[in-house]
């Protein structure tokens, strides 16, 4: 079972892909990685990567919303970084959406990200939990 998770409360995709995806009767979602795009403009938001993270996490929670689920169900995600050496004001910015019992979690460092985003985070979800 696969259903296509679409809100005009986060960014539109950028490419041939869906916000989020729903699979297994609706018990996991899949979240596509989001930048710090503002919704209603589609324009990048931040100037460091700290404040495009606070926009990040916004648009994360409106996909989730959209497929019944919150930040309390995200099980892992992973974060894209243009220069590692912003690691720890992410950190900062990331925890404080996950102040108990964060999710499993991968960061890497990226050459590029879309549209000149310095971070983007996707998120895997288990919903009714």
């Amino acid at each position: 079972m696969r259903e296509v998770v679409r809100t005009d409360n986060a960014p539109a995709a950028v490419g041939p892909y869906s916000q989020a995806i729903k699979v297994s009767g609706g018990s996991l979602v899949f979240c596509s990685g989001q930048i710090a795009l503002d919704p209603s403009a589609g324009e990048l938001v931040g100037e460091t990567a700290a404040e495009q993270c606070r926009r990040v996490m916004e648009n994360l929670k409106a996909v989730l919303k959209a497929a019944g689920a919150d930040l309390s169900a995200v099980v892992k995600t992973t974060i894209f970084l243009v220069d590692l050496s912003d690691f720890v004001a992410v950190n900062e910015v990331y925890g404080s959406y996950f102040e108990n019992n964060p999710p499993a979690r991968a960061t890497a460092e990226s050459a590029h990200l879309p549209k000149g985003a310095l971070v983007e985070i996707d998120a895997v979800a288990v919903l009714g939990s």
